[in-house]
């Protein structure tokens, strides 16, 4: 006897239907004696083991593994299938074809993925946001999937979510879903509205770190255009916990980018019981990440840290400490916005839009031109120091900013020193900034001025005859490239938006100018 079911396997951050055969057909003579079961359709080692957890989970589960040769068929056949996923719509279409599924013919109208346990109990998988996104778009009705993914899959609408939570639970759902409609069970609903929340969830504030007002004010133009940015500065002097609260004042998260946000994490194993992503991420990888684990990679290529920061923030604090082909390979992701990962079995691309933020001491003993402190360094020292950094590299971060110390009044906060602002006032400029960037750049389908091209630079980042004397004046005593040109006209664009200008003032375009620090020193 044939049954057909459906599931599905996640490939990036994008799931393709496979569809599965189930074959039984008749022991023949004592050399069939023993029944087999045989998986064809490029299945990996962990498919091809799920037969010996199929055949408990069904035992354990009170059904009767049939007495039969067994083929299982996952198509199409040219496709490598991976993972443990496939073990729940394989065991029911083997049940299905014995006949424990009563007079269901098939299932194709049913996706369902699960691994499952040998006392036939559903374990949760990766990527049930993509499957559900392609049962959807392919017209299928219901899909089930473990209790744990249920949340994730049911945001997206126009296919009906089930979950489960073992083998037998899942027969009788479908022989539910098969009998009077008065009767069959009603799917999951989530409403993404109270998922998203514009309640602050966020532990830490701006208004926790004492002085610091120019790195403060760098931090809010670079979130006001997406600007990347280097902190530069002595140990201790504050960096880091400047750097963790840059997404308290970003803009929060629409739908839109919370679902794409989701299937990057739901791939990587990351979003748990919790449905959608609701925060920016803040990734802070440690520095002696390799370069697959930046970027992405593995046989079937997964999502590198560039990819599960995407709307959010990736910290790289120390940057000189990364190794060097590592900080090259971000120089794709930082232009592009997407990253590209190419394999002997498939090529996939996965998105990368994010903020960089890195961190660094001014050389190597972290005190070169303190005032308190003696540098040990030798100009040569910190030349290849710095010099770890390549200049392309450089070119592409936006916002270079030096943060000293921090006096003892400012750490002591006497009634002297004004109390800083909250993340939630800075975030109120920092929103209508790019409500302003919004406008101006929807017809070009980007949402902020660090995404401008060349083109759109000279459209809409003009400025008068004094500010151009100042930017030449600036380019030629700094030896500037082409590339921090293009950069200083961006930011002081940024800065003009934050002051609810509609022109670029001169005041604008030397603002831009300060927040090159490493184009300003000796040792650059």
């Amino acid at each position: 006897m044939l049954f057909r079911t459906q599931s599905a396997a996640v490939y990036g951050i994008d799931a393709d239907l496979v569809d599965i055969e189930v074959d039984l057909t008749p022991a023949r003579g004592e050399s069939d004696s023993q029944p087999s079961v045989t998986i064809v359709g490029l299945p990996d080692a962990a498919v091809r083991e799920s037969k010996e957890r199929i055949r408990a989970a069904i035992g354990n589960s009170s059904f009767f593994f049939p007495f039969h040769k067994t083929t299982i068929n996952l198509a199409p056949a040219d496709v490598r299938k991976e993972g443990a996923s496939f073990d729940l719509p394989i065991a029911l279409g083997i049940l299905g074809a014995n006949g424990d599924l009563g007079e269901v013919e098939n299932l194709t109208d049913t996706l369902s993925v699960g691994e499952l346990s040998l006392d036939g109990r559903v374990r949760p998988i990766r990527g049930a946001l993509s499957i559900a996104v392609r049962a959807r778009d392919a017209g299928i009705k219901h899909l089930l999937l473990p209790e744990q993914n249920a949340t994730e899959a049911a945001v997206v609408g126009g296919v009906d979510v089930y979950p489960v939570t073992d083998l037998r639970g899942a027969v009788e759902l479908i022989c539910a879903l098969r009998g009077a409609p008065d009767k069959r069970p009603a799917p999951l609903r989530v409403e993404p509205s109270e998922i998203l929340s514009p309640q602050e969830r966020y532990h830490v504030d701006f208004r926790e770190v004492r002085g610091q007002l120019t790195a403060k004010r760098a931090l809010e133009v670079a979130s006001a255009g997406s600007h990347n940015i280097l902190l530069i500065g002595p140990p201790g002097s504050g960096k880091t916990m400047l750097a963790k609260r840059l997404p308290t004042i970003l803009p929060p998260l629409e739908f839109e980018a919370a679902l794409e946000l989701t299937k990057i994490h739901s791939v990587a194993g990351l979003t748990g019981r919790s449905g959608l992503v609701t925060e920016r991420p803040f990734r802070s990888p440690h520095h002696t990440i390799s370069d697959a684990g930046l970027i992405g990679g593995g046989a079937i290529p997964r999502p590198g840290e560039v990819s599960l920061a995407h709307h959010g923030v990736l910290f790289l604090d120390e940057l000189p400490e990364f190794d060097r082909s590592v900080l090259e390979v971000l120089r794709q992701p930082l232009e592009d916005q997407q990253v590209t990962i190419s394999r002997a079995a498939m090529s996939l691309t996965f998105p990368a839009s994010f903020m960089l933020a890195s961190a660094m001491n001014p050389c190597p003993c972290g005190f070169w031109n303190d005032p308190t402190r003696e540098c040990r360094c030798t100009p040569p020292q910190i030349q290849r120091y710095v010099g770890r950094i390549s200049g392309p590299l450089l070119d592409r971060i936006d916002i270079h900013i030096d943060v000293p110390a921090v006096r003892f009044k400012e750490l002591r906060g006497d009634a002297s020193t004004p109390e800083g602002e909250s993340s939630t006032e800075i975030r109120g400029r920092v929103i209508q900034a790019r409500e302003r960037q919004r406008e101006r750049l929807q017809q070009d389908n980007i949402f902020a001025n660090a995404q401008m091209t060349p083109r759109l630079i000279r459209k809409y980042c003009r400025i008068d005859t004094e500010a151009e004397r100042l930017l030449e004046s600036a380019m030629t005593r700094l030896g500037l490239s082409a590339r921090a040109y293009d950069r200083i006209l961006k930011v002081s664009r940024t800065i003009a938006d934050l002051e609810k200008q509609a022109e670029i003032a001169p005041a604008h375009v030397a603002e831009a100018v300060g927040y090159r620090s490493l184009d300003r020193t000796y040792w650059a």
